[in-house]
């Protein structure tokens, strides 16, 4: 029955600019481990994969979970390369989103034409559609990009 009932707006999960189909997502600035790439990774997924826990869209918890991924030449996330890089300060919030990060699909990034390996952050913002706007988020922000899911 609960399902049923949260199952249309469920999840409201933004990973900033992914409903864009031109997301770039940030690239840690590593002390010289290799080259930059020409193209950046972009992202695939027409759906955000990251489920936002009942227990916390109940009580409208909010937050921001930045991860750490490491994205192979075919565009695949390494599963056990996921960390969480800034925690939301919620831990089920950190998990569900290391839990959908494996379901992420990119095109990788090129060097020189040719795929390459590298590691991003990716940003993903867990919001409630009743809840009031986080601190730095914008009402035109959170109206542009939001996940489905159940």
């Amino acid at each position: 029955m609960l399902r049923s009932v949260l199952s249309p707006a469920l999840v409201l999960v933004v990973a900033a600019g992914c409903g864009q189909r031109d997301v770039t997502p940030r690239v840690p600035a590593p002390p010289n481990q290799g080259p930059r790439p020409d193209e950046m990774p972009q992202l695939l997924n027409n759906a955000l994969p990251f489920r936002y826990p009942p227990a916390l869209y109940a009580r409208k918890v909010q937050g921001n979970v930045t991860l750490r991924l490491f994205i192979d030449r075919d565009g695949r996330v390494e599963p056990d390369s996921t960390r969480v890089d800034v925690a939301s300060g919620y831990p089920l919030l950190d998990s569900a989103a290391v839990a959908g990060a494996g379901d992420l699909r990119f095109v990788p990034a090129k060097l020189h034409g040719e795929p390459m390996a590298m590691s991003i952050l990716f940003p993903i913002r867990f919001r409630h559609p009743e809840a009031p706007p986080l601190p730095g988020d914008t009402v035109v922000g959170r109206a542009g990009a939001h996940a489905s899911g159940s």
